[in-house]
């Protein structure tokens, strides 16, 4: 993700940290302008709409620029970091562009293909980004010299042409604008920019919409009328509100939950369980030599119920796959724990968790819930889940109903473990009781299906001595 702008200076572009990111916020650089950089060195953090990552510069160098400042999204595929390779002094960049216009165009458009050594970096790998950086001052010249590229975006609309056009001329917009642009029907090639660096605005797309709709000229009469009603609501009150933008995590899990909510049919199932005997064998199993150093908990011995119910019903592990109209069955199970971080709700999963011993998945819980907490979590661990475990019970709830990752069959919710009368062998005795609420996409499971699961994984927790018969 490097360009070459000058003979020694090299242009870090924002990676696609995921699968298909279009943004990343810089939450800190750790290098400044005129600082040495080596091979691999991190010099500032991102935030993706999955998760915290660090980006290595992968060459050495002296630092030139720093193209934007901290809490600034920037798209996939733009500047963020210049470094000089020769490792000189870094001369002032605006000064040539201001004294010199006529050969700086040569600059930007000579962008030659990296061309040797191309190298991966954390996260992500090294596929052409077709993304265009943003104009910087100067460039102005290199436009009106390549008047017939003017002409190539026009089949454009919203910012996807076909790969073999000049985009020079590209118009400038963030994702959510172009998406805004694409609904009104808006061609962004005819849309004058106003932002800065001529970014196209959702001012400038509702600017352009508004000369469409000659028909409606009685309607500007009342229009004076508009303007007041509003005003209460565009003065907020900021001494007693406060107002966060949605972006990062918050905003994936929003989009996700909608899209869950909305497209796959859920149904969830609720089942109160004894889990005393649970209980005593988590407290045996704290001392057993084999779980030294490791973290046991209930969440353990769920976990492993829920892989022994999954084994004994395998229907349940699978997706639905809408383009091709197929149910995929999973033969793996990749378990995946919500974990509250204060970056928002993630749900990073143990591959293969069905292979696992229970030492190993103790293991594995304890190192998942640890980096998801230091907000070391990357963003492949948060792909490819089958099921779902949430435990609503830290936080003191009986339960809930959850809704389902994207893309998984089923979720498990746990509640707090509480002393509440019970009857067990015929008395009423005070005992440790929970409630487990599954939902599942009714699409591919059915209710039998998903009663089976939830009474299978109750009937463990309620005799965990069947982990070893039914395992």
């Amino acid at each position: 993700m490097t360009t070459m702008t000058e003979a020694s200076v090299r242009e870090f572009k924002m990676p696609d940290v995921g699968e298909g990111l279009t943004e990343a916020e810089i939450l800190k650089w750790y290098v400044q302008p005129g600082d040495t950089v080596t091979d691999g060195q991190v010099v500032c953090e991102v935030e993706t709409a999955k998760a915290a990552v660090e980006l290595p510069i992968p060459y050495d160098g002296v630092v030139r620029a720093l193209h934007f400042p901290e809490g600034t999204t920037v798209d996939v595929g733009t500047a963020i970091i210049a470094v000089d390779v020769a490792g000189g002094a870094a001369p002032a960049a605006p000064a040539p562009a201001a004294s010199a216009p006529a050969p700086q165009p040569e600059a930007p458009q000579e962008e030659p293909k990296p061309e040797g050594r191309q190298p991966v970096l954390v996260g992500y790998g090294v596929a052409t980004s077709s993304t265009k950086r943003r104009p910087r001052k100067g460039a102005e010249p290199a436009r009106q010299a390549a008047p017939a590229a003017a002409q190539a975006p026009q089949p454009e609309l919203n910012g996807h042409g076909r790969t073999g056009v000049v985009t020079p001329d590209r118009p400038l917009a963030k994702p959510p604008v172009r998406k805004l642009a694409k609904d009104l029907g808006v061609d962004l090639a005819t849309v004058t920019p106003t932002g800065p660096d001529g970014i196209i605005t959702r001012e400038d797309v509702h600017a352009a919409v508004a000369p469409q709709a000659p028909a409606a000229e009685p309607v500007p009469q009342a229009a004076p009328a508009a303007p007041v009603a509003p005003a209460p609501v565009v003065g907020h009150d900021t001494a007693r509100e406060t107002r966060v933008p949605v972006k990062g995590v918050r905003k994936a899990t929003a989009a996700a939950m909608v899209g869950s909510a909305f497209t796959a049919p859920h149904v969830t199932e609720f089942v109160t369980v004894d889990v005393t005997r649970t209980m005593k064998l988590v407290e045996e199993l704290k001392g057993d030599k084999e779980f030294a150093g490791l973290r046991v908990n209930p969440l353990l011995l769920i976990a492993k119920a829920l892989l022994v119910a999954i084994k004994r019903n395998p229907d349940v592990n699978a997706s639905w796959d809408e383009a091709n109209q197929e149910i995929v069955q999973k033969h793996y199970v990749n378990l995946g724990i919500a974990a509250a971080t204060p970056r928002g709700l993630i749900v990073p999963n143990i591959k293969d968790a069905h292979a696992k011993t229970l030492p190993q998945l103790a293991e594995a819980l304890g190192e998942l819930v640890s980096t998801a907490r230091e907000g070391r979590t990357s963003p492949a661990a948060m792909q490819g889940g089958t099921v779902t475990i949430t435990n609503v019970g830290v936080f003191g709830v009986d339960t809930g109903t959850p809704i389902l990752n994207p893309g998984e069959s089923a979720i498990l919710a746990v509640g707090a473990i509480k002393l509440q009368p019970w009857v067990h062998k015929g008395k009423v005795k005070p005992r440790q009781v929970t409630t487990l609420a599954l939902s599942f996409d009714h699409r591919l499971v059915d209710g039998e299906l998903g009663s089976k699961v939830l009474a299978d994984v109750a009937a463990i927790l309620e005799q965990p001595k069947r982990l070893i018969t039914w395992a």
